[in-house]
């Protein structure tokens, strides 16, 4: 499929095999060398045979690993990977290649965004959070001691390839709390979505390739079209952060020790309840959101934080205005809005319901 960014549409390729396909799309780029940036948890079983693939089309392969983890998406980091770049001489005519999860593909992605004022990034998802959210859309970054991607860009990449061969390696934990995201969407953009998560939710807990494929195609649909209609974030786009406005406050409260697909459901569920007492939705999809959740596992467990210090984090949002925090709030199953005021003792209550 295709990302139809005004000016620099780039192509999506989900799939197994697609990792394969990585070699003849770099040299077609143009490229001559390439930056492969991983982690210590994705390098060990991919970097090689990416690298080796890129050698064999004659594109230059330079890997270089940063350590696993959010930590990762930090100013100093991100001074090592450009160091690497300068050690290693890489130009404008090269390219990136982000290989792993988000972190690696927000840290990377941030890199070539200014790296010599821009040089071009490929995005190779590794985990199913990474598949279905961050790859596509080009926001990249990393994160500030208090805010969660409080230093980023916008900038799309030349292509984005999803195997899900590469998830074979994934924790289970991490696998699951993708399904944060993947709720996301279907509960504020897609009621047939929810209703093949609820139908296939023993398959896709199983992994079953066949079933999770065309979930995480319809993911990137949904992400690619409020993309192209809305590359800056703008207006609509503000809908894929649906759960991300208390999620992102969590994850600011307990220093990033939460996984974010966790944190996000958690968000759903206090956006959801805002909601309801905003007299938006009704309770029943309070009710089928939270079972929705729960099949999945989720939020789970969540690290010991204070609702204080939750609602504390609230106004540094990306998307407050004024130090209030503008909602993406869901009307019924499938169909949220977005820049909605909420009055804060009603933000108050909802979270410190749900954080006695």
């Amino acid at each position: 499929m295709t990302v139809k960014v005004p000016g620099h549409p780039y192509p999506v390729l989900v799939g197994r095999g697609a990792l394969m396909e990585l070699p003849r799309l770099v040299r077609d780029l143009g490229c001559f060398s390439a930056a492969v940036v991983t982690d210590g948890s994705v390098g060990p079983v991919w970097a090689q045979p990416v690298v080796e693939g890129l050698l064999g089309v004659g594109v230059r392969a330079h890997p270089f690993q940063v350590e696993a983890g959010e930590g990762a998406k930090s100013l100093a980091t991100l001074e090592r990977v450009l160091g690497f770049f300068e050690d290693v001489e890489l130009d404008r005519s090269a390219v990136v290649v982000a290989l792993g999860g988000g972190t690696v593909g927000d840290l990377a992605g941030f890199a070539a965004a200014v790296w010599l004022r821009g040089v071009r990034c490929v995005q190779v998802p590794t985990t199913l959070l990474a598949m279905v959210d961050s790859s596509v859309g080009g926001k990249s970054g990393v994160n500030t001691a208090r805010t969660k991607n409080g230093i980023g860009s916008i900038t799309q990449p030349v292509a984005v390839v999803s195997d899900p061969a590469t998830l074979s390696t994934l924790p289970d934990d991490q696998y699951l709390a993708a399904f944060g995201e993947v709720a996301k969407y279907a509960v504020a953009m897609d009621a047939e979505l929810v209703a093949e998560l609820e139908t296939e939710t023993e398959s896709l807990l199983g992994r079953r390739e066949d079933v999770l494929e065309p979930v995480i195609t319809r993911c990137v649909q949904l992400k690619a079209g409020v993309v192209a209609s809305d590359e800056r974030e703008t207006g609509r786009r503000a809908l894929l952060n649906y759960g991300h406005t208390v999620g992102h406050a969590l994850e600011s409260a307990c220093g990033y020790s939460a996984a974010h697909g966790r944190a996000v459901a958690f968000g759903m569920r206090a956006a959801a309840r805002i909601a309801e007492r905003s007299q938006l939705c009704d309770g029943a999809l309070v009710a089928r959101q939270d079972r929705l959740l729960e099949a999945f596992g989720l939020p789970g467990p969540l690290p010991q934080v204070s609702a204080e210090s939750v609602l504390a984090a609230l106004p540094r949002d990306k998307k407050s205005r004024g130090g209030r925090p503008r909602w993406v709030l869901p009307r019924e199953m499938g169909r949220a809005e977005f820049g909605i005021s909420v009055p804060d003792p009603v933000v108050a209550e909802v979270v410190r319901c749900l954080l006695p």
